[in-house]
């Protein structure tokens, strides 16, 4: 039998977390033999390939998470397998054929080498939550609740690596794991989706798991956000009587309309601003993200992004900057960020300086 390893890091503890829950393995800080597991986004590729590259040991490595799953092929060129999409069924299956010495070309939902040409085993159907622990003790992460995103905006890989069906854990499955936790955080891409299609809401099940967790529930916080029109009175009403959280993440992405439209959003920029009203006027403070640099985005775009943000402020909210990042498997793939006009940065640095903003915005950073 093979020892199998993870790679540590930080930014992949979510991802540790979970698949601890489904496969026994060591955590290291180096490579070392037998077989080495990693997951890791676009902004550490390049340095978990030197890392790899360099590696002078007996081993075979395996690559997971957003990155490998959107361009296999570069991965494998440093890789000796990929997994691509959801581990929860894959990795298990894969690390065993490899310890048997069986073919693994019968194992979906991976990618490898034959002869110098890639082969791919086929898309494997979607995990069922419930089947799958969201942890293990004695490592933890917060509860996933929900997996995949019926949008497609242009920038997110969360379509292409869980698909555009919502799931959703169920709320008797997320009371098996909310008692390890006197502070309750969730991962969704939408939390004020949850029990629902993605589109309309579905206020009867939001209810119905609030009503059932206990602690100090952070719902609509980081690491989730939720989409403006999803933000009504109701929803609101709850968090305000089931939620010890005094914010709520907004994800808004751009000020300007044809930009929206453009991306997928689904939403207008009134929404945005119609959902920040709201959350003010419900006691918490709005928390709005924005992209800069999006391709396609034009002066008059981020001029109008900057009224909304100043309009935002104004109410008492506040906002996190992001810098557009071309992300593999995701439409704007091979897409290149617009230069933000100098009025945008000097806006943007004044308002962190007040700390009203935060985030990574310039290409300077």
């Amino acid at each position: 039998m093979h020892r199998v390893s993870f790679r540590w890091n930080p930014k992949n503890r979510y991802s540790i977390a979970a698949l601890r829950a489904v496969l026994d393995f060591g955590l290291v800080r180096q490579p070392v033999d037998g077989i080495m597991l990693y997951s890791f986004a676009s902004p550490q590729a390049r340095q978990v390939y030197a890392e790899v590259d360099a590696a002078n040991t007996n081993t075979i490595f395996i690559a997971g998470g957003p990155h490998p799953s959107g361009c296999p092929e570069e991965a494998l060129e440093h890789f000796d397998y990929v997994v691509i999409g959801e581990g929860e069924e894959t990795l298990p299956e894969l690390v065993a054929a490899i310890s048997e010495g069986r073919d693994v070309s019968s194992v979906k939902g991976i990618a490898f080498k034959e002869r110098g040409k890639v082969v791919f085993t086929g898309r494997r159907d979607e995990a069922d939550l419930d089947r799958y622990p969201p942890f293990k003790p004695p490592l933890f992460g917060p509860i996933e609740i929900t997996r995949g995103c019926p949008w497609g905006c242009a920038y997110c890989q969360t379509p292409g690596l869980f698909g555009r069906h919502m799931r959703h854990r169920s709320v008797e499955a997320i009371c098996k794991y909310d008692k390890y936790y006197e502070d309750k955080r969730f991962v969704s891409p939408n939390a004020f989706a949850y029990g629902s299609n993605g589109i309309t809401p579905n206020i009867e099940a939001v209810e119905k798991l609030l009503r059932s967790l206990s602690g100090n529930v952070y719902f609509g916080t980081f690491p989730s956000e939720v989409r403006p029109e999803f933000v009504t009175a109701r929803m609101l009403e709850l968090v305000n009587a089931y939620c010890a959280n005094k914010e709520l993440h907004l994800g808004g992405q751009s000020g300007s309309d044809r930009m929206l439209r453009a991306i997928h959003r689904g939403h207008s920029a009134a929404d945005i601003m119609i959902a920040v009203e709201r959350t003010r006027d419900a006691g918490l403070t709005p928390v709005v993200d924005f992209i800069f640099g999006l391709p396609g985005e034009r002066e008059e775009d981020q001029r109008l992004t900057l009224e909304l943000i100043s309009s935002i402020v104004k109410e008492g909210g506040k906002v996190r900057a992001h810098r557009f990042m071309p992300l593999p498997g995701t439409e704007l793939a091979n897409a290149r960020p617009e230069p933000l006009s100098p009025e945008v940065e000097k806006l943007l640095g004044k308002l962190a300086l007040e700390e009203k903003l935060t985030g990574s915005w310039s290409g300077r950073q």
